[in-house]
């Protein structure tokens, strides 16, 4: 009864972050605020393992490859696809439900302890719009951060491949240029606007919805990093079963 509840709680604090907003003068300063914090405060860790997971992904690939039938170019394909497909969307996704998805469970949660919330709701103030709403709005800006993840993912690759030795600069080029279908770049961003919806809305739900002090912060953080992570590869699986399948 529990998981029902909160799935309820969890759909009517949906509705309400639509109801009731907040004047633009104070929406605009919310919205920059969180794009600085949860997009631009992002890139490094993005960036950084976007390069060196594309690295490890084309040089397994060339590992893997002793059958001298089978084309040079075949690790420029596979590391394509690995990035396009899985790695860019859902794994940085749960890689940020993990900073983000935190850093939004305990900010919000923070607030609710401090009863700043509470003076929010005596005011007049739809705290949920005041709160979550902005959040939400920063985060359809996230794939923008998916497509720097690709676009580091093959560079990462290229590298790992010409420099390691695995391969040629043409090879590899050659491999991510052929068999292109431009609807994987349609499914990936359709993935990636799903998760950036669900990285706004269920941290927040568990920080607005916290009962205790300082240490339940702590606890409601690492529930919201769990239940982020588990929700993003349900939906990731639903997804490519209804476009892809």
């Amino acid at each position: 009864m529990k998981y029902l509840h909160n799935i309820g709680t969890y759909f009517i604090m949906v509705k309400d972050m639509f109801r009731k907003p907040t004047k633009w003068s104070v929406m605009k300063t919310l919205i920059l605020k969180d794009i600085d914090d949860l997009i631009i405060g992002s890139l490094g860790i993005v960036a950084f393992i976007s390069f060196f997971v594309g690295g490890v992904v084309a040089i397994q690939t060339s590992l893997n490859i002793s059958n001298p039938l089978i084309p040079k170019y075949l690790v420029g394909f596979a590391t394509r696809q690995s990035i396009i497909l899985e790695f860019a969307p859902t794994f940085i996704s749960i890689i940020m439900a993990g900073k983000v998805g935190s850093f939004i469970t305990s900010s919000i949660g923070t607030m609710r302890v401090t009863e700043q919330i509470d003076a929010l709701e005596v005011m007049g103030i739809n705290a949920i719009n005041y709160l979550v709403f902005p959040k939400f709005i920063a985060l359809t800006l996230y794939p923008f951060i998916i497509s720097i993840a690709m676009f580091l993912g093959i560079l990462g690759g290229l590298a790992a491949c010409v420099y390691g030795g695995y391969g040629t600069f043409e090879d590899y080029i050659e491999g991510v240029r052929i068999d292109f279908i431009p609807f994987h770049m349609a499914y990936a961003f359709i993935k990636t606007m799903a998760f950036a919806f669900i990285l706004a809305t269920i941290p927040s739900f568990y920080g607005y919805f916290m009962k205790g002090g300082a240490l339940e912060v702590g606890k409601a953080s690492t529930t919201s990093f769990v239940w982020t992570s588990v929700i993003i590869i349900l939906v990731n699986y639903l997804i490519t079963s209804i476009l892809l399948g």
